[in-house]
């Protein structure tokens, strides 16, 4: 469970310093998922910047080169690959630095991917990097190489890409994201709780929201143009949240060894379990009793519902009894 947050100032509203505070302040916020490690990226005289750290928001002094128009952030909660090696934390550079992509969500089939695809062997083992492989690939970044890659990953995801001309791209698959449009920028976080929480500490009040559902791809160009297109949403790989697949994992056998989606045989595909330690993580956090997690999980929730509530008290407290609630 990871946090996307960035700004996109196509009016020219804001100064460097500005942007900044805005930046500190939605960093924090979305310390509540994730603060295994924080990461930056920008554009800088036609050159991506990316700055990241294995620290928490709080601990990271934000500075940017001149005064850019977008800015794209990451807050991790470490899944595969350690953050106290730098290169595993996101945004990711493309091979030839003309994109940065930052990833919420865990992909299950990155193994199987690198091998299937011929993609060049990398020091990253975090999953996130095989969508900037694919992307790659194609040799471009487009809505058709950016549904060429989620159309062959499988997992949860919500991405953001960052091209070097400083148009932003939202890809929505099944994890939250909500963005707020302003008179000349835009402000966008994972959910919509934490976006409010940032706005509310940059008096920030008065906007409307940006719609955007699974399966769309936005497009957000320099002078705050948004356009759209889609994803075949149907290929995507659903896990139900709690293992139970649309389609089976992909087997086969080499020499006496069986692979499973590019896993050795003694990979345990157990999705299930990931998405509960994320859960537990998150409610952690927030100062709330990891027990309440598996409470809901025995009641039938699924993850995104789960998620929902660990931010929403209320509407916590309404499903169990109030001795399970710690007060944050």
């Amino acid at each position: 469970m990871c946090c996307l947050f960035g700004l996109i100032d196509y009016g020219n509203v804001f100064n460097a310093k500005q942007k900044e505070l805005i930046i500190r302040v939605l960093s924090k916020e979305c310390e509540a998922r994730g603060t295994d490690a924080t990461g930056v990226a920008y554009v800088y005289k036609d050159r991506l910047i990316v700055y990241k750290r294995p620290l928490p928001a709080r601990k990271m002094n934000i500075y940017f080169k001149g005064n850019p128009s977008v800015i794209m952030g990451h807050i991790r909660l470490s899944t595969q690959g350690s953050e106290k090696l730098n290169y595993n934390n996101h945004p990711f550079l493309s091979e030839n630095n003309d994109f940065a992509l930052a990833h919420n969500g865990v992909l299950y089939n990155d193994a199987f991917l690198k091998r299937t695809e011929k993609l060049p062997a990398t020091k990253i083992q975090t999953d996130s990097y095989v969508a900037v492989q694919l992307i790659d690939k194609k040799n471009t970044l487009s809505f058709d190489s950016l549904k060429y890659m989620t159309e062959k990953v499988e997992g949860s995801f919500c991405f953001t890409v960052l091209n070097k001309d400083n148009s932003l791209y939202i890809i929505k698959g099944d994890n939250p994201m909500a963005i707020a449009h302003f008179n000349g920028f835009y402000i966008y976080a994972s959910t919509a709780q934490i976006l409010e929480k940032a706005l509310n500490k940059l008096n920030l009040r008065v906007f409307t929201s940006v719609v955007v559902n699974e399966g769309d791809i936005l497009k957000f160009s320099s002078d705050g143009k948004i356009t759209k297109d889609t994803f075949d949403f149907d290929m995507f790989y659903d896990y139900s949240y709690w293992g139970r697949s649309t389609r089976s994992p992909f087997k086969e056998t080499k020499g006496n060894k069986t692979v499973i989606n590019g896993y050795g045989s003694g990979y345990q595909f157990n999705p299930q379990q990931d998405y509960i330690d994320d859960l537990v993580s998150c409610a952690k956090s927030l100062g709330i009793d990891e027990n309440i997690v598996y409470e809901l999980v025995d009641m039938g929730w699924d993850y995104i519902d789960i998620e929902d509530m660990l931010y929403d008290p209320d509407y916590l407290c309404e499903m169990l009894e109030d001795d399970y609630y710690v007060e944050i």
